[in-house]
């Protein structure tokens, strides 16, 4: 079976407030057959710097709503260490999503360079806040 590579994005949110904005435009990555949600971990760090970990059923029930939706295709591959990393970097008073996700979208791509023998020598993704300034640029 071919696959695509994997990503895991850190999104981070002040006020630990997560508002499910962010499921819909997920799901229709999902729904394009874009990207397969492997994992989805949501971290919170309060004012005291107290770490909590939070599954899709203990959010707020309207974000949990939200999420509710989202295949998870592989539970727990993100998990306690991973938080850990994460709260390390995390201000007091905010919190952060991770999303592990397979790009769908390549795995064909991935197949065809592994039959030619091929392989990844190095991979660089520019996040999209320097994309912006940089076309704010021209």
């Amino acid at each position: 079976m071919a696959v695509g590579p994997v990503d895991v994005v850190i999104i981070g949110f002040p006020g630990n407030k997560f508002s499910g904005e962010i499921a819909p435009a997920l799901m229709e990555l999902v729904e394009a057959r874009t990207i397969r949600v492997l994992d989805l971990l949501f971290v919170m760090k309060d004012a005291d710097g107290v770490v909590t970990t939070i599954t899709v059923e203990d959010l707020d029930p309207e974000v949990g709503a939200a999420f509710a939706s989202v295949e998870v295709n592989e539970p727990g591959d993100l998990g306690p260490e991973d938080a850990d990393e994460v709260a390390d970097d995390l201000e007091p008073n905010s919190s952060a999503l991770l999303i592990a996700f397979e790009n769908s979208w390549a795995a064909r791509f991935a197949q065809a360079c592994l039959d030619a023998d091929g392989f990844v020598i190095d991979q660089v993704r520019i996040p999209v806040d320097v994309v912006q300034a940089v076309v704010a640029l021209d």
